[in-house]
């Protein structure tokens, strides 16, 4: 197994790993302009909790999904697929490295089948950047609108992890991709014909070739002395 499959499939199964989609905060309520701070929101894309300053926090689930604004179900399926990918691309890197017995009588298959594998981190790495990305470009979107009289928030440390890990994923899958890309590429090997030189015994005679010259006498003795006369 080479060095740089190696750190692929490790980068991206770390990625994967540290997924935020279960973590609480996705963003935290914001204490700025606030004189006196009771209590603390944070929310994620399936629930809300507050918690106050002797540390107890309540939670609860959003009940309706219809209710949610279009960007946080775009989220939440992007995320979902985003942990479907991963988890394929790590069943086919798996199946595709080197050091597994699977398909081991077919390079070629094993080297495909890792590739594949490699574009599923990248997709998966992809779509939780999109995801993060969107989230925090509405929580900035808010936060900077004097007009907005909701709770403003602030980007959780949730988004700085999730996009680590998305980066981590992409990497991941790019350095696996590219190591059984060229594991997976025949060698050509060209094989010229050799020429030796001519001996002088099979080197063609170049000497011109003398004239052809007819003998007299079986003209002679054909015609006889007197028809040249």
């Amino acid at each position: 197994m080479s060095l740089l499959e190696a750190v692929g499939f490790l980068l991206a199964t770390v990625g994967l790993l540290a997924v935020t989609l279960f973590n609480s905060y996705w963003r935290v309520s914001t204490v700025s302009g606030n004189v006196i701070t009771t209590s603390t929101l944070f929310e994620n894309l399936w629930q809300s909790c507050a918690t106050d300053s002797t540390g107890v926090y309540n939670c609860w689930e959003f009940q309706s999904m219809l209710e949610l604004p279009a960007y946080l179900q775009a989220s939440r399926a992007l995320m979902i697929t985003a942990l479907v990918l991963g988890f394929f691309g790590i069943l086919c890197a798996m199946v595709g490295m080197k050091c597994t017995k699977v398909a081991d009588e077919n390079p070629n298959v094993k080297a495909k089948i890792a590739t594949v594998g490699g574009c599923l981190f990248v997709m998966a790495g992809l779509c939780g950047m999109v995801t993060l990305s969107w989230y925090a470009f509405n929580i900035t979107r808010d936060f900077f609108n004097p007009l907005f009289a909701g709770t403003k928030y602030e980007i959780g440390p949730a988004l700085y992890l999730g996009w680590s890990a998305s980066l981590l994923a992409i990497l991941g899958g790019g350095f696996l991709f590219s190591s059984c890309r060229v594991h997976s590429s025949p060698e050509k090997s060209y094989n010229y014909p050799y020429k030796g030189t001519k001996s002088a015994v099979s080197a063609p005679n170049m000497t011109p070739a003398r004239p052809r010259v007819e003998s007299t006498t079986s003209s002679v003795g054909k015609y006889g002395k007197n028809a040249y006369v």
